[in-house]
């Protein structure tokens, strides 16, 4: 099964199995949004676990 090449750029897997992701609402339009939100917007997040499933087949895994 081919994966998808959208879904490949965007996670990780880390060494647990868990997926990184990023955080959207961060490439423009930054002047109105406050230096805390964007900020925070800066690290790495996690999916969810009920996306995992879907995200997993994207990604060719199990």
């Amino acid at each position: 099964m081919k994966t998808n090449s959208g879904a490949k750029k965007r996670f990780t897997l880390t060494g647990t199995g868990k997926i990184k992701r990023k955080h959207a609402y961060k490439s423009h339009i930054l002047t109105k949004k406050e230096t805390k939100r964007k900020r925070n917007l800066t690290y790495s997040g996690l999916v969810h676990k009920t996306d995992e499933k879907n995200i997993k087949l994207l990604l060719g895994l199990k």
